[in-house]
């Protein structure tokens, strides 16, 4: 996991060529301005989620997994709280080749707030938690940029 303030995020290039390109494209573009759905920016490499969901309480959200993609979560309106969680003590349900996606069960290790000016990675195999409820306004706007490992 990374956690850091949005304007720090130049800071992660040189990792992945994928995460080189996903990071110019947060840099270069307004999140804010890109439509609801899918937004392709490199095929199945790299493409942005954009998203209007509702926080909710803690005990309502589960962990999920990936093992294909990294997660850049960016909260765009609205601030939600992210968990992560313990991969090795991580018990994953039924896996999903094709929406790489499973529902996890782990200790949490870690609490992020992300919110204005924020963001998080989610590396492949890690559990985490997002749309965690921080305060009465549940409303978000969010895009999360899939990264292909």
């Amino acid at each position: 996991m990374i956690y850091d303030k949005l304007a720090n995020i130049g800071l992660y290039k040189g990792m992945n060529k994928n995460l080189d390109t996903a990071i110019d494209f947060i840099l270069q573009n307004d999140l804010n301005a890109l439509p609801l759905g899918k937004n392709v920016v490199d095929g199945d490499n790299v493409f942005v989620n954009v998203m209007e969901a509702s926080a909710g309480p803690l005990d309502e959200r589960n962990f999920e997994v990936h093992h294909n993609y990294m997660d850049i979560q960016i909260d765009l309106a609205g601030c939600e709280r992210i968990d992560t969680g313990d991969m090795a003590a991580a018990k994953c349900g039924a896996y999903s080749d094709e929406s790489d996606f499973c529902v996890a069960d782990a200790p949490t290790l870690a609490i992020c707030t992300i919110g204005a000016g924020n963001f998080i990675i989610c590396m492949p195999n890690e559990p985490h938690k997002p749309g965690i409820a921080t305060s009465e306004n549940v409303a978000l706007k969010k895009a999360v940029v899939k990264v292909h490992i």
